[in-house]
């Protein structure tokens, strides 16, 4: 999975870094899954996985390109009184599931 950065935008009022970016899924066939992507474009960007807020991401049809809108902000807490508590739920990892006795 290839991440190409299209722009990059600084927000200093929010404390964030507003990115725009197109990810090549040839070796994945499907869409990646949104956390796949999350640490693929934290990687890029040379930053912490806890700090990347994936606000939209979509495959154009017919290709394997999918082209997304990420937040990067300066720490979680920073994130937490500005994202929607939808967006923060859906980049947050799914707790491990308890054993059943």
């Amino acid at each position: 999975m290839q991440v190409k950065v299209i722009s990059k935008k600084e927000n200093p009022l929010l404390k964030r870094r507003e990115v725009r970016f197109e990810v090549y899924h040839d070796d994945a066939g499907s869409t990646p899954a949104r956390l796949e992507v999350r640490k693929a474009v934290a990687d890029a960007l040379k930053t912490n996985v806890d700090l990347v807020f994936l606000k939209k991401f979509e495959t154009k049809t017919g290709t394997h390109t999918a082209a997304g809108i990420a937040n990067i902000y300066d720490s979680v807490d920073a994130a937490v009184l500005t994202e929607p508590k939808f967006i923060v739920k859906r980049n947050v990892p799914p707790p491990p599931e308890k054993p059943k006795e």
